[in-house]
């Protein structure tokens, strides 16, 4: 723990990590697990159970795939809320410019400390 906080251009190395496994693992299974849902409904062999059904038995049974979509949903939904939350709070409390950056496009810092 340090006393002042360390000057990042782009996301810390936590909301990175968070960005990356938030953003690309979960939009990942939610199409996944989206695609596998919708070709219950179009039924055996078209083409989206073709691609995607495996997925169901690979779950064991539609509504494992199901509470796992539904899973997703409320992980994103809570990680955008926390994520607006930390965007201002870094922009208000910290020394850098987030909110600030996202309408003029251009980065600073509130002072010059390294």
């Amino acid at each position: 723990m340090e006393k002042e906080p360390k000057k990042h251009i782009g996301h810390n190395p936590l909301g990175h990590l968070f960005m990356v496994t938030i953003i690309t693992i979960g939009s990942i299974a939610m199409v996944l697990t989206g695609f596998a849902l919708y070709s219950e409904q179009t039924g055996l062999g078209t083409w989206q159970d073709t691609l995607f059904g495996w997925l169901i038995p690979l779950a064991s049974q539609s509504q494992d795939v199901r509470l796992c979509h539904l899973w997703g949903m409320w992980i994103i939904i809570v990680f955008v809320m926390m994520h607006v939350y930390t965007a201002v709070r870094e922009d208000i409390m910290l020394r850098q410019s987030l909110i600030s950056t996202m309408i003029s496009g251009w980065r600073m810092f509130k002072d010059d400390r390294p």
